[in-house]
């Protein structure tokens, strides 16, 4: 998504670069139309080779080639740096935040010795029905938390179906309930009715939350989830955002994180070892 808004970026900065170098070559073109009309009088009003030479010298400059603007050309280079800064910003964020998630991962399998991972913590939502759910509602159950937004053109709805349809697998294959929660990173659309009606398009169980702005930093913070609103048309914009499933403990304690690159059968298995794993 990044990528996209820079490309629009860029698509903007060289219409305007060649914008620029259009009105300078007008300019020019009006100019050597001029300087031509003005070297027809002189050459009338002159005699000699002296009028002559002086026409010939007008018509010369008329058919030399136009540059474009310096200062067109340099705020293009200006604007190409700048985006490809952005554009590195934002992909070492997110692979920072995907090796947070991948450590702390691995010191839950090691064990206690390692310490506690640091993902997951108290959070305070509401809802598709427009209740309070605190991170408590969920103790003494397996929990697996996808955050995303109700206008994801994509990725959001096709990892909430894989996650859903792992859900029925899970409970078939070995009588694991798993309780699937959606949180929302974009506050200021996803209200309680948006998410009521997104949610039921996936799984009866799965439950959407949804917050005011800094409740929704605060869960996002604590699970160590990146999100960015990317590019902006009136109300028209998309959210860049980790993509990871969050395997919660009945303890609500991180156990394991699940990426895009899980299909079904994958992350069925590997939820169901986990809570194997975890009862021995």
């Amino acid at each position: 998504m990044c990528l996209g808004l820079y490309g629009r970026f860029l698509c903007t900065a060289a219409t305007s670069a060649g914008g620029g170098n259009g009105a300078a070559a007008a300019a020019g073109s009006g100019g050597a139309s001029s300087e031509s009309s003005e070297a027809k009088v002189s050459s009338g009003a002159d005699s000699g080779d002296g009028g002559k030479s002086q026409g010939s010298q007008q018509t010369g400059d008329a058919g030399k080639p136009v540059r474009g603007s310096p200062v067109s050309w340099m705020s293009f280079f200006l604007l190409l740096v700048t985006g490809a800064g952005i554009v590195f910003y934002y992909d070492k964020e997110k692979k920072r935040h995907i090796e947070e998630i991948s450590n702390a991962s691995n010191a839950v399998r090691q064990g206690p010795s390692v310490g506690q991972a640091a993902i997951g913590g108290p959070f305070n939502l509401i809802n598709q029905e427009g209740k309070n759910v605190t991170d408590k509602d969920f103790l003494g159950k397996w929990t697996v938390m996808y955050f995303g937004f109700t206008h994801c053109p994509d990725i959001c709805p096709d990892e909430l179906q894989k996650l859903a349809a792992a859900v029925d697998k899970i409970k078939e294959k070995s009588g694991i309930e798993i309780i699937p929660v959606f949180i929302s990173v974009d506050p200021e659309r996803d209200t309680v009715e948006q998410v009521s009606e997104y949610v039921k398009e996936f799984h009866p169980k799965l439950i959407g939350l949804t917050g005011d702005p800094e409740e929704i930093r605060k869960v996002a913070r604590a699970y160590r989830v990146y999100y960015m609103k990317t590019t902006e048309e009136g109300s028209d914009y998309l959210v860049d955002h980790s993509v990871v499933m969050y395997l919660m403990s009945p303890e609500m304690k991180f156990v394991k994180f699940y990426g895009k690159n899980s299909d079904i059968d994958g992350l069925t298995n590997g939820i169901i070892n986990e809570v194997k794993r975890h009862k021995k």
